[in-house]
């Protein structure tokens, strides 16, 4: 049974990444982006692979994302390190050409740099790849600086395809970027039966991502990351809320403290920096974001 296998696959990742010596340098990274996921849809979906990879690694229900909590101000933070304030993409009317607060800072691939731009530039030989199923989470990223971009249809779609580029390329940086909990959010409404089971949908893909990267034989090496851009309220997101802001930040893999729930204040651009922190790159001067240092068994890497 598929089920029974992705299970199986996952124990083994836990077991490999609580051994002594899979606290190496970290050679691959794969952050899964799940849009409208709330702490309330973890706590009261069925998400046993989300709350397993919790119970092996470090996480919070109380991440915040920026303001407005719509979702090009926090995907756009989230990858570039900093809030609206300084990349200037304060909803989801931004383009690069359409825009009402320009950036601080230009970076080489021509907005704000994001993690992308910072991989490439100090680990030139990196393969990265990006798969998403929300066509305007690609107008965020420098695409000439990412290997690998697929806007695809649907969240199985978007899976399979990162899966076998996981499996096929052994890429540096992988991120995905699953739409179809905001959908259920919108249609049916935040804490729905509807919203739960759209979670439990998110919950096996991610399983499957996990099972991908250990039949890859990357999972001592690897970290797993998983968050979301905002949460809801009734039937949409954007105000001003707690059920709107927080967002659940949960990390695995080598070197990543165990069963640990973070106390200190994790931001949505937090990500960008924590990223950088594990792969040891320097950070742009105009990001704002610090590492989670909090996650991880030591702080020197």
């Amino acid at each position: 049974m598929p089920s029974l296998r992705i299970q199986t696959l996952i124990t083994l990742f836990a077991l490999v990444i609580l051994t002594p010596n899979a606290f190496a340098q970290v050679k691959y990274m794969v952050v899964v982006g799940v849009d409208g996921l709330s702490p309330d849809g973890i706590l009261h979906g069925d998400a046993p692979n989300l709350k397993r990879l919790r119970e092996k690694g470090s996480w919070t229900y109380h991440a915040r994302g920026v303001m407005p909590t719509s979702s090009s101000p926090n995907w756009a933070s989230m990858i570039m390190g900093a809030g609206p304030e300084q990349h200037g993409v304060t909803s989801n009317d931004w383009e690069t050409n359409k825009f009402e607060i320009a950036p601080t800072v230009v970076g080489p691939g021509g907005i704000f740099p994001t993690i992308f731009s910072v991989l490439r530039e100090q680990k030139p030989d990196s393969t990265l790849g990006v798969f998403h199923d929300w066509d305007g989470y690609g107008r965020l990223l420098e695409r000439k600086m990412v290997d690998v971009v697929e806007d695809l249809d649907g969240p199985t779609n978007t899976v399979r395809r990162a899966v076998e580029f996981i499996k096929s390329r052994k890429p540096t940086f992988t991120f995905i970027h699953l739409d179809h909990v905001d959908h259920a959010g919108h249609h049916d409404g935040h804490g729905t039966p509807a919203y739960y089971a759209s979670v439990g949908v998110a919950d096996k893909l991610i399983g499957e991502v996990i099972a991908g990267i250990q039949e890859a034989s990357m999972t001592q090496d690897t970290l797993v990351l998983v968050t979301a851009d905002h949460g809801g309220k009734d039937k949409g997101h954007g105000g001003a809320t707690m059920g709107e802001i927080e967002i659940p930040w949960i990390i695995a893999g080598p070197g990543v403290r165990v069963g640990h729930e973070i106390k200190a204040s994790v931001n949505t651009y937090d990500t960008a920096a924590t990223i950088a922190f594990a792969f040891k790159l320097k950070p742009p001067q105009a990001w704002i974001a610090r590492p989670v240092r909090e996650a991880f068994e030591k702080s020197d890497r």
